[in-house]
């Protein structure tokens, strides 16, 4: 049994034995005594064990198991002490022992690891002193052998670029930054005491180092050039090397593989010196020739796996990517390590098979590899990736064995096949890293003269005929990463880690088989690194993985307790330990060696008991049992058994060959009732370590019980049973069988002999009627027949029995009756003076009556029963009991039929119910259903009662009745049971579409499809069945998969024939994609919300999370509680967001996940699909413990309420915790692994349950909430400590002054104001009135833009966001605001070139575009342009947007640029000493590269996450904007947030809904909401918007492009702006509206699409901004209010001052218009806040990495104000990205923003941008209203925006590496789709413009001149110019 904290697979990695090495006064160590299994001291004894004191009372067998549970026992410490001979000893040190326990029990915890502050790369083990060598990133770390550090060597950051050349001077290398040093090359030189250490700067140089302390560099050298560069300087390019023993004198070198990285020296292959000799230093090549270079033109490019040395050769493993043709392959290469030409380099091809597809391809990349020797020799053992694409068997991973005596012989082959140049397989070699190879004819016998080759031979020598294994070892959905093997006691066993975060542990047979039998879980989700290494004495196994190395047992043989368990542990390191009864390795078994001494696991034995003599035993008797025991292990003298049987004490046993004998037990408990034995268990001890030995169970049996075990045979039960049991037949009882029985006894197994009654006649017994019955009796010498009685206890009756003749019986049953069956069985007793005679007298009572309701059915009774049909009684009885039987039956009669419809077809079955429906099937002769023949079915006709039948097919639809011919009575159906024929119609089906794996449940509808039963109809979609769910008026079925996609006719059939379809279709649709998940863990207790994006979800109806837990065989064989089951989890509770959304709640599982192999699917209809992504698969940890309250309370006295637990936060984090006090919320505030912290609520709240008795169960219970699950923890008791001055003390003293002061102001106060309070009460009145209706109005609104917006989400959620496609969105915000807008060429894409131009031009372009991507020349042409005066901002931004699309295509190197100009800018911004003025505007074209980079970064963002709430908040505004007048002429509206907007008048207005029909376009009349008010150009933006709402904003009509007709009566009316109908007021004309018209509420419009060129001349429509020829020139419009500033001439100058005065009084009364928009909107408006500053999902990484960047800077440039730093920020980020976002939505949306819209969102921006400054704007009744409306809430924004610049500050860092391989993915997804080459030659024109000067810069600069930079720009200039040039 196994401590429930340290379960198997994840147990302690570590058995730390040496704390515990206490020994015994026996003189044993602790660590070698019996650990694990058997009893700690003889049974009844009380051995002292640490604890001891808190087990008196529990019973020896149990104090084991709860040692080892509390840890006192167990795998990893054991302290055993033999309890005969030490006890007392023991008991004087019971203290010692009781710490000494505690101390094995922290240890058995504790998991030997190191964490590293940066990235692991490699491990080595010195074998001899077991010190671990880590090297890291910037770091080399010495651990102990328990992973203690010893010593650190700090190798980087250091001063370095790829380009430049060691030593770095900052003056040479001008592009040299701090880079960190990746571990490259890490490898011991134990004779030299030294170690071998590269990294990956300064190109790739090493260092040696003392292997006793690291820190101590023996030799570097950093100025020795190229030949001293060893390893990569690429971290991305693997290293390999190995150090041992070459050349003519011994000497120790270097031999190192690597790949060609971009700044590599392209040598592949090396020797290098370690001692300095002949002039040559250390790391510098052997000889000139002792390297491969990779050639100039190679296409291949070699990534090394493993370097070893196999006797006198030295092998690589790599991987090489070849481009032409395109191929991935492993390659085994060797040469002769005393080769220093590399004559005998041959390399051959490694291919890995899966052997279930053995046709298929090979298993691609080789990912880790690792040599061992065992008997059969060395062997190379290489785990291969499977990527999934080529094959069904997804990604996975094998492990195949390459035998080096095998390698050796296929390249002696190769080599012969090469010298003798045969013309067979020529064609196989090749020459590596160059080409092609001459294989020559060199004679017979040159591979075997020149073993190592020669300068004559061919060489380097590469093969293609390479070798081929099978994988002993597949796994499929993860990789393989490291392997390791070893051999223990001659077995092979094999460690492999995975990408998952395990090391596999895989025992090889010598047949070839594999087995995984365990596995050690390591870090969950990280990916076990390539170095994977046993430790010196094999005991150990050292794992990496990104930060930690971890030691861990090669075994854990100690953990099973029991030999049944270490066998099927099936560990080849385990086996059983007979003499000291606990599972171990063969090594730890002092006796191993003797015959069965030591049982290994794979010979699947443990010691048992084969046989017993006697086999039972008597529990009257007493003597020896001899017990057979198989395999007896071999005892020595001193070897003595004990017995135990049963209860102690134990006896000495007798050993006689191979079988042990024991006496049997003294007291033996009692039989249990219903049993006639007790088994009892036999243990055999050894007495010299009380360990058992085996066990067997031996039964004791009871005669007395016996005889009762069958009811009514006490005799046969007594003599039949397996005991030896005789019968007494004087004394009725049963007894243990004698040797020589007396008269009167039935012996044993002759139970024939016994006195007993049987065969009764008749069988049968009817009810009611008394009946004679006849038995016969058999041995029954010692029966007296007149004492017989015969009865039965069931009906109890009792009745004498008579004897006709000898050995014959009879007697007279009484009337029995039985009302509940049909027939009773009766077991009837024979009993002779009380005592029962073995009866064997079975009888059946029946009852003719029961179930027979008419004649057809009583006739049809079993001819046995005698049963006729009773005229006179009109029932069926027993013949005897009716005088009146008939045997004609009255004619048939029917009572209903299913179904009552039919399909015109027929070939249905039409079931006939009724009575007398014949007595057997033949005597139906005829049936027909409404005038048709219905075919008869005998196999489903039931006797008189159902008759069915298959009804033909009909002409037409018809009703009829059903009549059947029974024997030549006729039956006729009464007239309400018709059966009518009619056709079946499917018309439609919903929904349309469904997912290619089907599952989607259809809703068919027509007309009579309820025709028949569910049974004959068949419904089909392109021949695949749909499973019918639900029949009725509309059918339901569930799609099967398809396997095309696409449209399929819905086929409905019923009886087999095909209903006529109207057309009635489905579609197939690709199965919905996961594309990924967050979080990627849950507690097993499930709840976790887990979000799920993905594609396609919107086509399905249901989704379920599943989980399917198989038990893993390791864990399942260490159970002692039974073996685990398989469990299926269906989580059904899930929220659909959209198409792209799903947030499940993950399911509970199991406890113990380490004990299951979890996968965990989603179920989306018939679709499954893994929650599987590149980073992971979702996983399931085992929930957090918590430990519970001292004493149940906490005192609450402080702010926080703080839990204790662990692993609180490995799959919670502190937003989704929840705890309560009580029933009310405490906060969370901080949530670690092992700590919780909450605020709890100010006031006590009451508990969530409350006692009524106890007063402490009436304190708030205090409940952690994570997911699913609670966890109480105790109650919380708050401080109500209050003043020791009394309450009736402090009232008066501090009451009365207060009273007084009171009076006395109230009494000044009123005398000062009594006339002030009359104007007050006037406009107090006034502000109440609207107050109240401000209130209102708020409310009403903010309730009815909810109701809309609710229908605009279910829009949103149909047709998705309109988010615009890249380059649109690109186009817009880079080009739409240039002067000429969408006309712009970059938006247009249009080059006005001449086809003939057109190619030259292109090519020309491209090599422009080549030289763009020189930094020289690129930052030279900026400097260049931004130095002219004439190129102005609006230039800059241009030509900014220009480069960002141009260079698009690489966007890292665009980003490096961006870096670049900005340290320029920032270094001229902090020398001017005005940081703070830093990107304020876009006055440089690096602030602008800036915009359009962020833009870029943040597209994605926008669109999955952000771009909802932006969205929903324009569709609030647009509502709540168009729920008011807006006025067609002065933009201004009712409803606004900008008070220059407010429409200052009260507009009357009545709200309408008006029917729309779109003309030829067969769509049902559209509701819309429009006002009264409107005008026809807005009524048709409100109806365009209405019936186009599911299209794109960029599909509408235009309104001019439609009209609108009005038919109130016969005649119809085109509605327009102005026509001839118009109101006319002098020079003004007044704008039409719905009211002019008199268009009431209801009423219906026709809106067509017509060109503006054909519409009538009355409905040409006068738009705002536009005027038409045929109205005069000085005719002026208004449409609500006319300006305020246009009065007419007649007025008098005074009366127009006053008109303004009024109109000015009345706008700022309306004001209040604003406050109420404002509460309207104010959700929507935080939601966006919250979705930009508080997002829930993570910051885009751009944004971290350009904070960051920030960070840095002002770190560098040693700027402290936190207030610059913030400016920074805010103007990098929202002010440059997010507030131009917000006040254009159409630049991310396809929408139509208005200008009344517009307004309002400048106000939102404007907020946006207050919240973001750190300055306090002063308010003042003289502020801008804007201001002042969001005044209140700009605080928190303000909060908010400092949060979240906080937050992004302390997330982990984005690596340059991460972030170009984000920026690399944007680039390949959307470059292609960007006006590239319009771009290039727009920026042309800048070059051509300026073409003298930035030729005067590229010549002054030493840079540019070396790359001859201004001769390609010329040379491209011609090109493009077409000029003719002398260049």
């Amino acid at each position: 049994m196994l401590p429930p904290t340290s379960p198997p697979r994840a147990q302690a990695f570590h058995s730390f034995r040496a704390p515990c090495g206490w020994r015994s006064p026996m003189g044993g160590a602790g660590s070698t005594g019996v650990e694990g299994t058997e009893l700690p001291g003889s049974p009844g004894a009380t051995g002292v064990w640490p604890g001891d004191d808190l087990l008196q009372q529990v019973p020896w067998q149990e104090k084991r198991a709860l040692r080892v549970s509390l840890g006192w026992e167990g795998p990893s410490c054991s302290v055993h002490c033999p309890v005969i001979g030490c006890r007392g000893v023991m008991a004087l040190q019971l203290w010692a022992l009781t710490l000494l326990g505690l101390a094995c029990l922290g240890s058995s915890v504790r998991q030997p690891s190191f964490r590293s502050e940066t990235e692991l790369n490699h491990l080595a083990v010195d074998k001899a002193s077991g010190v671990v060598y880590v090297g890291a990133v910037n770091a080399l770390y010495q651990l102990s052998a328990n992973l203690e550090l010893q010593q650190k060597a700090v190798t980087g950051p250091e001063l370095d670029n790829k380009k430049c050349t060691p030593p770095i001077e900052a003056s040479q290398c001008h592009e040299a930054v701090p880079t960190d040093n990746v571990n490259q090359l890490l490898l011991l030189d134990p004779p030299g005491q030294r170690l071998v250490e590269c990294g990956s700067l300064f190109k790739g140089i090493c260092a040696l180092r003392a292997l006793s302390n690291v820190s101590t560099r023996l030799f570097y050298e950093d100025s020795g050039g190229e030949k001293s560069f060893v390893a990569s300087n690429d971290e991305t390019v693997a290293t390999v090397g190995l150090v041992t023993t070459a050349g003519p004198d011994g000497e120790r070198v270097l031999f190192v593989g690597k790949g060609n990285g971009p700044h590599d020296n392209g040598i592949i292959v090396s020797t290098r010196l370690l001692d300095r000799a002949e002039g040559r230093e250390a790391f510098e090549a052997y000889t000139d020739h002792a390297t491969f270079k990779a050639g100039y033109l190679s296409t291949s490019t070699q990534q090394f796996v493993a370097a070893f040395e196999d006797g006198s050769y030295v092998f690589f493993v790599f991987n090489q990517q070849d481009k032409h043709p395109a191929r991935n392959h492993t390659l085994l290469a060797r040469m002769c390590k005393q080769d220093l030409f590399y004559y005998s380099y041959l390399e051959l091809d490694l291919q890995c098979h899966d052997p279930s597809e053995p046709q298929a391809p090979a298993l691609g990349t080789c990912l880790a590899a690792s040599v061992a020797t065992t008997d059969a020799g060395s062997v190379l053992y290489a785990v291969f990736s499977r990527d999934g694409r080529g094959g069904a068997g997804g990604p996975g991973a094998g492990l195949c064995l390459f035998p080096l005596d095998e390698v050796h012989a296929k390249m002696k082959a190769a080599r012969e096949a090469c010298y003798k140049g045969t013309d067979v397989g020529r064609d196989n070699f090749y020459k590596p890293f160059h080409g092609e190879i001459q294989c020559g004819s060199h004679g017979p016998e040159a591979s075997k003269n020149f073993p190592c080759g020669s300068e004559h031979l061919p060489y380097p020598l590469g093969s293609r005929d390479g070798l081929t294994a099978t994988a002993v070892l597949l796994r499929g959905g993860l990789n393989l990463t490291a392997v390791v093997v070893t051999a223990e006691n001659g077995h092979t066993v094999a460690f492999l880690g995975t990408s998952d975060g395990r090391v596999l542990k895989v025992y090889l047979a010598p047949d070839g088989a594999s087995t995984e039998y365990g596995s050690i879980v390591v870090e969950i989700n990280r990916r076990i690194k390539q170095d994977l290494v046993l430790s010196g004495d094999l005991t150990s196994l050292y794992a990496m993985t990104q930060d930690k190395v971890f030691r861990l047992p090669v075994q854990e043989c100690l953990s099973y307790s029991t030999c049944a368990q270490c066998r099927d542990s099936q560990d080849p390191y385990c086996g059983w330990c007979v003499v000291e009864g606990r599972c171990t390795r063969r090594t730890e078994c002092p006796r191993a060696e003797e015959t069965g001494h030591w049982l290994w696991s794979w010979d699947k034995t443990c010691v048992t008991v084969t046989d017993a003599q006697p086999q039972n035993m008597s529990r009257r008797a007493q003597g020896e049992v001899q017990l057979t025991v198989s395999p007896l292990p071999a005892l020595s003298a001193d070897d003595e058994l004990l017995c135990l049987f049963g209860e102690p004490p134990p006896h000495p046993a007798r050993v006689e060959g191979d079988t042990v004998i024991c006496n049997s037990p003294s007291s033996i408990p009692s039989t249990q009732p219903g049993e006639d034995h007790v088994a009892m268990t036999i243990q055999l001890l050894f007495r010299r370590s009380n360990v058992s030995l085996t066990f067997h169970t031996y039964p004791f049996y009871d005669c007395r019980e016996a005889m009762s075990l069958v009811e009514k045979l006490p005799c046969i039960s007594c003599a039949s049973n397996r005991w030896t049991c005789q019968w007494d037949l004087r004394y009725h009882e049963c007894r243990e069988a004698s040797p020589n029985p007396e008269d009167g006894i039935v012996r044993a197994h002759m139970e024939d002999n016994c006195p007993q009654f049987l065969d009764p006649s008749p069988l049968v017994v009817p009810m009611n009627y008394e009946t004679d019955v006849t038995f016969q009796g058999k041995n029954l010498d010692t029966v007296k027949g007149s004492s017989l009685y015969v009865g039965s206890d069931l009906l109890k009756f009792e009745e004498p029995v008579t004897m006709q003749e000898r050995g014959t019986f009879s007697f007279r049953t009484p009337k029995l009756s039985h009302d509940a069956n049909e027939t009773l069985p009766l077991h009837l007793y024979v009993k002779s003076y009380g005592k029962n005679i073995d009866s064997r007298l079975r009888v059946t009572l029946y009852n003719c009556s029961f179930g027979r309701s008419d004649c057809s059915l009583c006739l049809a009774a079993d001819p046995t029963y005698r049963c006729v049909w009773c005229g006179g009684q009109g029932r069926c009885v027993y013949e005897a009991l009716c005088s009146n039987a008939t045997s004609e039956c009255p004619p048939p009669a029917i009572t209903r039929i299913q179904p009552q419809t039919g399909p015109l077809g027929g070939g249905i079955r039409v079931t006939i119910f009724g009575s007398n429906l014949g007595i057997r099937a033949d005597d139906i002769k005829k049936v027909t259903v409404a005038g048709q023949d219905c075919i008869f079915e005998p196999k489903q006709y039931s006797v008189s009662t159902r008759i069915v039948c298959v009804i033909g097919a009909a002409e037409a639809p018809c009703t009829g009745g059903v009549e059947v011919d029974v024997s030549g009575k006729l039956g006729h159906s009464p007239p309400d049971v018709q059966f009518t024929y009619q056709q079946p119609q499917p018309l439609s089906v919903e929904p349309k579409q469904g997912p290619q794996a089907g599952g989607t449940t259809l809703t068919i509808s027509g007309t009579h499809l309820d025709t028949g039963s569910e049974e004959d109809v068949r419904v089909t979609l392109s021949n695949v069945p749909c499973k019918v769910t639900k029949f009725g008026a509309q059918l339901q079925c569930v799609t099967g998969p398809q396997t095309t996609l696409g449209e399929v006719l819905l086929q409905i059939s019923y009886g087999g024939s095909l209903v006529p379809n109207v057309g009635a279709t489905f579609t197939y649709r690709e199965n919905p994609v996961l594309h990924s998940f967050e979080p990627l863990r849950s507690f097993v207790s499930g709840g976790r919300s887990i979000n799920i994006t993905g594609q396609g979800f919107s086509l399905i109806q249901n989704f379920a999370m599943v989980v399917i837990a198989e038990p893993l065989q390791s864990w399942g064989q260490r159970r002692e509680a039974g073996p685990l089951q398989p469990v299926t989890v269906m989580g059904t509770e899930y929220v659909f967001h959209n198409d792209t959304k799903v947030v499940f709640l993950s399911p509970a599982v199991p406890e113990e996940p380490e004990a299951y192999n979890l996968t965990v699917l989603i179920q989306m209809d018939g679709h499954r699909a893994l929650l599987r992504t590149n980073t992971g698969a979702f996983e399931y940890v085992a929930d957090p413990t918590f430990e519970n309250f001292t004493g149940g309370v906490k005192k609450q006295v402080n702010k926080l309420i703080h839990a204790r637990g662990t692993n609180l936060n490995k799959a919670m984090t502190l937003q989704e915790a929840e705890a309560f006090v009580g029933a009310e919320r405490c906060i969370m505030k901080t949530l670690t692994e092992t700590d919780l912290y909450c605020e709890p609520p100010e006031v006590q709240p009451p508990p969530k349950r409350r006692q009524k008795r106890d007063t402490a169960h009436n304190l708030p219970e205090f409940i952690v909430k994570f997911g699913s699950r609670e966890w109480v923890l105790g109650r919380v008791e708050y401080d109500t400590r209050v003043s020791d001055v009394p309450l009736s003390l402090i009232l008066p003293l501090v009451m009365v002054p207060m009273v007084a002061v009171i009076a006395v102001s109230v009494y000044c106060y009123w005398r000062k104001s009594q006339q002030a309070e009359r104007e007050y009460e006037k406009i107090r009145s006034q502000l109440e009135g609207l107050e109240e209706s401000v209130r209102d109005r708020c409310k009403k609104e903010f309730t009815d833009l909810m109701i809309e917006m609710e229908d605009q989400t279910n829009d949103v959620h149909e047709a998705g966001i309109p988010v615009l496609d890249y380059k649109t969105y690109t186009d817009r915000v880079f080009f739409l605001p240039s002067k000429d807008g969408d006309k712009d060429v970059m938006i247009t894409g249009k080059l006005d070139i001449p086809e003939s131009r057109r190619p030259a031009v292109e090519q020309a372009l491209y090599q422009f575009s080549n030289l763009l991507n020189s930094k020289s020349f690129l930052i030279n042409f900026i400097h260049t342009l931004e130095n002219q005066r004439e190129f102005s901002a609006r230039a800059k931004v241009y030509f900014a947007s220009l480069l960002t699309v141009a260079l698009h295509g690489k966007l890292e190197y665009y980003t490096d640029i961006m870096r670049t100009l900005f340290l320029e800018l920032m270094e001229q911004y902090v020398v001017a000493k005005n940081p703070k003025l830093m990107l304020r505007r876009s006055e440089t074209v690096v602030e602008r590269m800036l915009s359009n980079w962020m833009s870029i970064c943040l597209y994605q963002y926008l669109r999955d996450s952000a771009g909802e709430p932006l969205y929903k908040l324009f569709k609030a505004i647009k509502h709540q904007v168009e729920k008011g007048p807006v006025d067609a002429v002065l933009k201004k509206a009712k409803y606004t947030l900008n008070d220059t907007g407010l429409l200052g008048d009260d507009v009357e207005y009545v709200p309408l809904t008006v029917s729309v029909i779109v003309q030829d376009e067969g769509v049902d009349a559209i509701p819309v909401k429009v006002l009264n008010c409107d005008t026809i150009s807005q009524v048709k933006e409100k109806i365009i918007d209405q019936v186009y709402r599911t299209q794109p904003c960029s599909c509408w009509p235009r309104p001019d492009s439609v009209v609108l007709e009005w038919r109130p009566g016969s005649t119809a009316q085109i509605l327009s702006d102005l026509d001839l109908t118009s109101q006319r007021d002098g020079r003004w004309k007044r704008i039409n509206t719905l009211m002019h018209y008199n268009v009431r509420d209801g009423a219906t419009l026709i809106l067509s699409k017509v060109g503006v060129s054909q519409q009538p001349e009355d409905s040409q429509q006068d738009l705002p901004g536009e005027r038409h020829a045929l109205l005069e020139e000085e005719n002026r419009v208004w449409h609500l209010v006319r300006p305020a500033d246009e009065v007419e001439e007649g007025k008098s100058k005074r009366g127009s001052v006053k008109e303004k005065e009024r109109t000015k009084a009345i706008t700022e009364i309306y004001l209040t218009r604003l406050l109420s928009v404002k509460g309207t909107l104010q959700q929507f408006v935080d939601d966006f806040f919250q979705s930009v500053l508080a997002p829930r999902n993570a910051v885009p990484p751009a944004v971290k990495y350009f904070f960051d960047f920030l960070d840095e800077q002002a770190e560098k440039h040693d700027i402290r104000d936190e207030d610059t730093i913030h400016i920074w920020k805010t103007n990098s980020l929202p002010l440059r990205f997010w507030v131009n976002i917000l006040k254009n939505p159409h630049f991310i949306f396809d929408v139509h923003v208005h200008e009344v819209v517009d307004a309002s969102l400048s106000v939102i921006a404007q907020t946006f941008m207050d919240a973001c400054t750190r300055t306090e704007h002063k308010l003042s009744r003289d502020s801008p209203s804007n201001k002042l409306l969001y005044a209140k809430e700009i605080s928190t924004y303000k909060k908010m925006v400092e949060d979240y610049y906080k937050g992004i500050r302390q997330m982990v860092q984005v690596s340059d590496q991460d972030m170009n391989t984000h920026l690399a993915e944007i680039s390949r997804a959307h470059t292609d789709s960007l006006n590239t080459l319009v771009a290039l030659h727009q920026l042309y024109q800048y070059t051509q413009k300026y073409y003298d000067e930035i030729i005067n810069a590229l010549e002054e600069d030493p840079a540019a001149q070396k790359m001859q930079l201004a001769f390609r720009l010329q040379q491209i200039a011609a090109a493009l110019e077409n000029k003719v040039t002398d260049l």
